[in-house]
């Protein structure tokens, strides 16, 4: 078991928040459900890192995690995030063992897990669950393919947005515990750079920041400022799993105590 990660005693409806899980037929789902066990996710806490072997799938209800390409100099740039829109492992269902990159709790919280062998089972019995990791396979690559053109041709304070955006998503409320150096990280500058970009939002009212937590103030703002990839990742991620109604921001009732 990775550090950071650890069994919580929780009884939840696998279907009721992650959307992979959600646009699973009953009968599909049935074949996870039995596998599913509720972990928390700890902030830091490495899934895998790039050549592991893949021993678990993930499917966050809650929180964020980032695959990250890792230079031999030991920096790190992000490559993509997966919330609770997503699937940490999901080329497990093609019977892939090794991981190409690494995958680190980048916000805390909670996620169904299942061992590697039992989702790739599953997807050989289940034509549903077969396409659906195919189908988000495919918005996996679209999305890394986008993140390398917005890092190389988009401006910074776009990026951030984009950035911002996606990560708002993940969470319950628009409180969003991050550092500067951790965005420096992900974004792949300096972090007085991502300090100056973060005063120009903060002038401008979109966003306050102040101790590690940036508070989204004005959504829509940041939504007009963002470069269009954030855009065309929802709209591919849309496709494949219709939003809840209301759209991403309308939340879902969380995992509850046992």
């Amino acid at each position: 078991m990775s550090s950071g990660v650890s069994p919580v005693a929780r009884r939840f409806d696998p279907a009721k928040v992650n959307r992979f899980l959600a646009a699973l037929p009953a009968p599909d789902l049935a074949l996870l459900a039995p596998h599913l066990r509720a972990v928390s996710l700890d902030r830091g806490a490495m899934l895998h890192d790039a050549g592991d072997e893949i021993e678990h799938v993930y499917f966050p209800h809650s929180g964020m995690v980032s695959l990250v390409a890792v230079l031999q100099s030991g920096a790190t740039v992000e490559t993509m995030t997966v919330g609770r829109g997503g699937v940490v492992g999901v080329t497990a269902g093609f019977g892939s063992r090794a991981a190409f990159g690494r995958a680190i709790v980048q916000l805390p919280g909670v996620a169904a897990r299942m061992p590697r062998a039992q989702f790739h089972a599953a997807a050989k019995d289940s034509n549903a669950i077969h396409e659906l990791a195919v189908g988000y396979n495919d918005l996996l690559i679209g999305q890394i393919q986008q993140s390398v053109a917005c890092n190389a041709l988009h401006m910074l304070e776009a990026r951030l947005c984009r950035w911002l955006l996606q990560t708002h998503d993940c969470v319950d409320g628009d409180a969003i515990p991050l550092t500067q150096e951790f965005l420096g990280q992900m974004l792949g500058v300096r972090r007085t750079t991502v300090t100056v970009a973060a005063r120009l939002l903060q002038s401008a009212g979109m966003i306050r920041y102040r101790r590690g937590l940036v508070q989204v103030v004005d959504r829509p703002a940041l939504e007009e400022i963002a470069c269009e990839c954030y855009a065309v990742v929802k709209r591919h991620t849309d496709r494949l799993f219709p939003p809840p109604p209301g759209g991403d921001r309308d939340r879902l009732v969380p995992p509850a105590r046992a």
